[in-house]
């Protein structure tokens, strides 16, 4: 296992741009909000300085509102596309004057991060003087989300576009896609020259996809009027799992520095009415998994992903729940000839093992699995999660996402996306060093 480790720390040095990462060369050459988070822990088990800077950078990057982009134009290249030109986050008068993003955000990691690195730090008392630099700016960013993006006050906030929730173009999202029709967009896509265009979104999915910011930017990106008329507005239960995650790890690292009592209390309060409403309204009896809600269509959406399992991480479900939860993963996701965790149901016809999130395995979402089912008890499917994610590592190589089906791997190239990416090494890491 050392020979893999030390190969993951290379892919994670040689993505290390100077003050933040790239999740991977030529494919994505900006600093991707949860990327950075992800990374972090990677870096902080053999590169501390480097895990501060990583979040350090990031939150530099937070808008007067609290808000927090999901990718940070650093460097000028032409190599991605849509580019800050076109994303024009200079219309928000909230934005960053320092840095050029877009206006949208991603699954915010960033608190239970914090505490991943005191987890792994051996100088506590210097890691948590970081943290005690850099926390408020993160409890400003939650402030932010339960402000303007709960507009219900039901304690769930709403993401306004698939690229927020991080899991782009999840089958999912088809429900919303087949509600709108949006203009025939031209443009040139930069992804497919670097990678196999039948395992990225198709151009008409990218037409949803910049219709949705054309008509945030058309509002300066106030969220009162994406609330009002964005054709895209979902609660997702991956999304607010990372942010509930993330509530209780503020509230743990607020009361190790003491003196913010004020704000421990606002957290609990945010925590209680989020868990209770996430239980009430996401857990889906029938499916016995949590699913996705559509709030501009006020209707659920019945499909079963690997977000589906994620709020095992935040200690969100009953133990009944969590049983609920372990049976169907492994009834539909976790037969002999699969690895865990696909990222959609594998019974389903809109199953797709090679395109991005509409199946393959993606090495964030297995380590979010790995420390919920431990969380629970479930410690043999944890167990196999992190054997299944070695394994694919060994054989594929450090690739953005895997196939799920075993059979494939005989035949050659099992790794999809881009290549040497960052998160796939750093979570691999942090897997590799967790021995209980």
């Amino acid at each position: 296992m050392e020979k893999l480790q030390n190969k993951a720390k290379s892919v994670l040095n040689k993505n290390w741009k100077d003050g933040f990462s790239v999740p991977c060369a030529n494919l994505y050459p900006f600093q991707w909000f949860w990327d950075s988070g992800f990374i972090a822990i990677g870096f902080a088990h053999f590169d501390m300085p480097k895990a501060e800077k990583e979040i350090e950078t990031l939150l530099d990057s937070q808008w007067d509102n609290g808000f927090i982009p999901h990718i940070i134009f650093h460097t000028e290249t032409d190599s991605y596309f849509p580019g800050p030109d076109f994303h024009q986050s200079d219309l928000s008068s909230q934005a960053s004057k320092k840095y050029k993003s877009t206006g949208m955000t991603q699954p915010p990691v960033t608190g239970f991060v914090l505490q991943d690195m005191y987890r792994i730090s051996k100088d506590k008392k210097a890691t948590l003087k970081f943290i005690e630099g850099v926390i408020d700016k993160v409890y400003f960013n939650h402030k932010y989300f339960y402000e303007n993006r709960d507009p219900k006050n039901e304690g769930l906030v709403y993401i306004y576009h698939n690229w927020e929730s991080g899991t782009d173009n999840s089958p999912i999202w088809d429900d919303i896609w087949s509600t709108m029709d949006p203009p025939e967009y031209s443009f040139v896509r930069r992804d497919t020259s670097h990678v196999d265009a039948s395992q990225r979104p198709s151009k008409r999915e990218y037409d949803h996809y910049l219709h949705i910011i054309d008509i945030a930017k058309a509002h300066q990106y106030r969220d009162e009027k994406i609330a009002e008329l964005s054709p895209f507005l979902v609660q997702d239960p991956l999304f607010n799992t990372m942010l509930i995650k993330s509530n209780q790890s503020l509230i743990d690292l607020y009361q190790l520095i003491g003196n913010n009592e004020d704000k421990i209390q606002q957290l609990k309060e945010w925590q209680d009415k989020a868990i209770k409403s996430f239980n009430e309204k996401l857990f889906d009896k029938d499916l016995g998994v949590y699913i996705h809600y559509d709030l501009r269509n006020e209707k659920p959406l019945r499909h079963i992903s690997s977000s589906s399992f994620s709020p095992l991480f935040a200690n969100i479900p009953s133990k009944e729940q969590a049983a609920s939860l372990v049976n169907v993963m492994m009834e539909k996701f976790g037969n002999d000839d699969q690895y865990l965790c696909a990222s959609f149901d594998p019974t389903s016809e809109r199953f797709n093992p090679k395109k991005y999130w509409r199946g393959p395995v993606w090495v964030n979402l297995n380590w979010i699995l790995y420390y919920g089912l431990k969380n629970y008890g479930y410690v043999d499917i944890a167990q196999r999660v992190k054997k299944d994610t070695i394994e694919i590592i060994e054989k594929a190589g450090f690739y953005e996402y895997f196939d799920s089906r075993k059979e494939e791997y005989k035949n050659g190239n099992t790794g999809y996306g881009g290549n040497d990416f960052s998160w796939s090494a750093a979570l691999l890491i942090d897997m590799l060093q967790d021995n209980h």
